[in-house]
């Protein structure tokens, strides 16, 4: 290979990361520049140097993305794994099957888009287990969007693999948190000896102008420099006029193509529409056109391309661009004609598509067919692509919409908000069909919800359920189901009330399996303060759901929130991790975020705070990973109530703001608005600034959300805060309402906490016998933190009777709670009353929680491993390599003072 000047620290950063691969551990970079600034030759000069230093043990694989190839699924990494093909029967069965399915080596089955990327994870962590691996991606910006979907998700999850990945890109190239490097000019100095080495015969004046014009772009240097003419070069002839650096090259490979045969021109427009530099399929459609071999040979002689066994390379992507781009737009349909003759499947219909110039029904259904087979091999991105184009070649307005719907619905599915907001304002304006339109309204609140804007979804929701209602009525109630969850977290009280009333006209045709259209329809009587009318038929929803085989993800999500707003954290765990369990053995990594964030909401209700907090992480880097950052919201107010629970006032207010910031804007999501501020009040009360708590829960009380769980949450704490502020009065109507929802709810902890809180409200001689029935009702269990904080006002109420010995051992259990919960001013609270009570107050001890010290990512591992999981198995669940599992328990294992995984047993898991 040719001499790479320069480049020093980005060769040392480069060599790096092969020698961080070398010794097991991996590492990702993406490496940024303009045309022509080098990535190429410095990916080259990476394994040159492996080769130079003995390092025959790096296995390096290797892809550069396509231009031609963009809107076909998986095209890229099917070249990149082609060397490692036989591999993929070690991996399991359902990895296999997706990733033979999106390499085109089996039988397609509807997969989940992110099984392949843990299948392209687990096979890498395979491969790399013999020998380190380098994965090495050029010209990422013009990967399909499938595979770079696919080994982005594979990137963000290599940490103890002996994996290194290395994307070069221009920009364009969407790599949220990944470190980059960015490839500028060379250095002055380096550009003239460069110059000087390959343009030997120019003018000093002339060498340094193309260094000054060419920004130190290396490509520029030397394509600028050779498209002199001699006259030029030697200061005879002035030089053409400056141009960007971009423009300037193009004009010069233009000029060498221009200056060849027309066939050659020809042949050359082939291999560049073509793409995938497959020698057999151009000069078949050559030949269709009357091009030959002889024609690459001339553009080879030209500099311009090369030919390596049965493989077309041009020598730079930007010749294949002034090539395709130069010819006529007559050739270039022709191209694309003749190439639609000699291949088959999806690239055929592309080639169809490129060279059609009016609407053509076959056409559009070739395209149709390959967006199915995009979506089935889970690359949704691609189906929108095809899906779109087929609307556009559909000759008639009723197939336009119903393609452009499809469309819409794949976009959303890949994440891609904005266009799947701009196709769906296209099919609505196409079609008045209320099918079709039921099935936009999905789409477009998801839209809205997915903005951070979901005022409005539900009015989206209920206008297209009322027509479909009478025809499809399971297709009505999956919009309601959504309208009615969309309007009781916004807070839109009108809407609500429509969704049910709509709802209860199913529920009285509805056949027992659809349980949802009787929920939907009480929802309205609930926000209005009917809990004893509203809460059983919850009840029995909620139990129906838990007992039946699973059905709707909208409906099971429903019944997970209703179990939690029920106050019945047993059934909303239980929902939440079977749900959770099912995503994970499917591969659904676009389910989890949803119902990763029951189950964390229910287990820092149980107290389970370390689950809790692992939970909430790994839900957030789901939610990043499938483009649901609308969720982070609800996941950062599930932190600021850890936090305010503990004390801890800086974390509490960071994710407070957090979630009031990912709640939106535009009205936001008032439920999540109204748990941050909350968990708010709750901390204010805990460090005694009693009027400022009571004024921060008033506002949550009497908010938009005034009807929700975060509302309900907050009136036992607003109760303590108005009597220890000496404003009792403030606390008399919101407590009518949770009495009649404890009441309803008949939950031994609500039930006990409506006890607790009339006693605090009660006359000295009369709370006594309130405390006690409450703490005898907390014995039957649920929510941990209200347990110790009644039995803690039990403890103050019988040591301001002076009853002090009596006081002590409800006492000493509200310290016991406290401690496990890391609730430090409750424990310090109590501990002070345990002294004055004459009891031996112990001191805290901060630092004995073995699993508090485990990161969340370890604790979700140790805990799988002692559920008797393998690695492999612990690996397909948290969709990570079985080395990254591997690497984190024994990192576990110090810090829970044990050696091996037999030890776990030691623990309460």
């Amino acid at each position: 290979m040719s001499r790479l000047w320069g480049r020093e620290s980005e060769r040392a950063e480069l060599a790096r990361l092969a020698a961080l691969a070398q010794s097991g551990r991996s590492g990702v970079l993406v490496v940024r520049g303009v045309a022509g600034a080098g990535k190429t030759a410095l990916l080259d000069q990476v394994v040159h140097d492996l080769v130079e230093q003995g390092a025959g043990d790096v296995r390096v694989l290797r892809v550069t993305g396509v231009e031609a190839e963009t809107a076909l699924a998986f095209a890229a990494l099917q070249r990149l794994l082609r060397p490692v093909e036989d591999r993929l029967g070690g991996l399991p069965a359902a990895q296999a099957a997706a990733l033979r399915g999106a390499l085109g080596l089996a039988e397609v089955e509807e997969r989940e888009r992110f099984l392949v990327g843990l299948a392209v994870l687990t096979l890498l962590s395979d491969l790399a287990a013999e020998r380190p691996a380098l994965c090495l991606v050029d010209d990422a910006h013009w990967l399909d969007a499938a595979s770079s979907e696919t080994l982005l998700f594979a990137a963000r999850r290599v940490e103890a693999e002996g994996v290194s990945m290395v994307f070069a890109a221009r920009e364009g190239f969407e790599a949220p948190g990944l470190p980059e490097l960015m490839l500028g000019g060379l250095e002055r100095h380096v550009a003239d000896g460069l110059l000087a080495e390959r343009v030997p015969d120019l003018s000093p004046e002339l060498r340094e102008r193309i260094v000054e014009e060419s920004s130190g772009n290396p490509l520029a240097l030397i394509e600028l420099a050779s498209g002199l003419s001699a006259e030029q070069r030697a200061g005879r002839a002035d030089p053409p006029a400056a141009l960007p650096v971009t423009e300037r090259v193009l004009a010069t490979f233009g000029g060498r193509i221009d200056a060849l045969p027309r066939t050659a021109r020809l042949v050359l427009t082939i291999a560049a529409a073509e793409g995938t530099g497959d020698l057999g399929t151009v000069l078949r459609a050559a030949r269709l056109l009357g091009g030959s071999a002889e024609d690459l040979d001339a553009a080879g002689q030209a500099g311009l391309l090369r030919v390596a066994g049965d493989t077309i390379a041009f020598r730079h992507p930007l010749i294949r661009s002034a090539a395709y781009q130069g010819a006529p737009l007559t050739t270039r349909l022709s191209v694309h004609e003749a190439l639609a003759a000699v291949v088959a499947g999806d690239r055929r219909a592309w080639h169809l598509a490129a060279a059609a110039t009016a609407p053509d029904e076959s056409i559009a259904l070739e395209l149709e067919q390959a967006a199915e087979r995009a979506r089935q091999r889970g690359a949704p991105a691609a189906a929108v692509s095809a899906y779109e184009q087929a609307a556009r070649l559909s000759p008639g307005q009723a197939e336009q919409a119903r393609r452009t719907t499809l469309a819409a619905q794949s976009a959303i599915t890949a994440g891609r908000v904005e266009q799947a907001a701009a196709l769906a304002e296209r099919a609505v304006e196409l079609s008045q069909d209320p099918r079709l339109r039921a099935g936009l309204a999905l789409v477009r609140a998801s839209v809205a919800a997915q903005r951070g804007t979901p005022r409005g979804a539900a009015r989206l929701l209920i206008d297209d359920a009322a027509p479909v209602a009478g025809e499809d009525p399971g297709l009505a109630l999956s919009l309601l189901v959504v309208a009615a969850g969309s309007a009781w977290s916004s807070g839109e009280h009108a809407e609500l009330r429509q969704a049910a009333g709509l709802a209860a006209a199913l529920a009285s045709r509805a056949s027992e399996d659809e349980p949802a259209a009787g929920a939907v329809a009480v929802l309205g009587s609930l926000a209005d303060g009917d809990h004893a009318g509203a809460l059983p038929v919850l009840r029995r929803f909620v139990a129906t759901v838990r007992t039946r085989p699973p059905g709707s993800l909208y409906v099971r999500l429903l019944a997970g929130d209703l179990a939690l707003l029920l106050g019945d954290d047993e059934a909303a765990l239980e929902l939440a991790a079977a749900d959770v369990a099912r995503a994970r053995e499917r591969g659904q990594a676009g389910a989890l975020p949803a119902s990763l964030r029951i189950l964390a909401q229910a287990q820092a209700m149980a107290g389970l705070r370390h689950d809790a907090a692992a939970t909430v992480a790994e839900a957030r880097t789901f939610a990043r990973d499938t483009g649901q950052s609308h969720g982070l919201g609800a996941l950062a107010a599930i932190t600021a109530g850890i936090a305010a629970v503990q004390g801890d006032e800086d974390g509490c207010r960071a994710s407070a703001t957090a979630a009031a910031g990912g709640a939106g804007h535009s009205g936001g999501v008032a439920e999540v608005t109204a748990s941050a501020h909350g968990a708010l009040g709750l901390l204010d009360l805990a460090l005694g600034r009693y009027e400022q708590a009571l004024r921060r829960l008033e506002e949550v009380v009497r908010g938009p959300a005034g009807h929700t769980g975060a509302a309900l949450s907050a009136v036992p704490d607003l109760v303590e805060a108005a009597v220890r502020a000496d404003a009792p009065q403030r606390a008399e109507r919101p407590l009518a309402g949770f009495l009649t929802w404890a009441a309803a709810g008949d939950t031994p902890w609500a039930s006990a906490v409506a006890l607790r809180c009339r006693a605090l409200l009660a006359p000295a001689e009369a709370a006594g016998e309130l405390y006690a029935q409450a703490v005898r009702l907390h014995e039957k269990g649920g929510r941990p933190f209200q347990r110790a904080r009644t039995e803690l006002l039990y403890g103050e109420w019988l040591r301001r009777s002076r009853r002090r010995s009596d006081a002590r051992a409800p006492l000493r259990s509200a310290l016991e709670i406290f401690e496990r919960l890391d609730a430090a001013p409750w424990a310090e609270r109590t501990r002070a009353e345990l002294r004055a009570s004459g009891g031996v107050a112990p001191a805290a001890t901060a630092g004995t929680d073995a699993l508090g010290r485990l990161t969340p990512q370890e604790l979700q591992i140790v805990r799988l491993a002692a559920a008797g999981l393998s690695n492999r198995d612990i690996a397909a669940q948290l969709f990570l390599s079985h080395r990254t599992v591997e690497y984190h328990l024994y990192k576990a294992y110090p810090k829970l003072g044990i050696g091996s995984r037999s030890e776990l047993t030691r623990f309460q898991w």
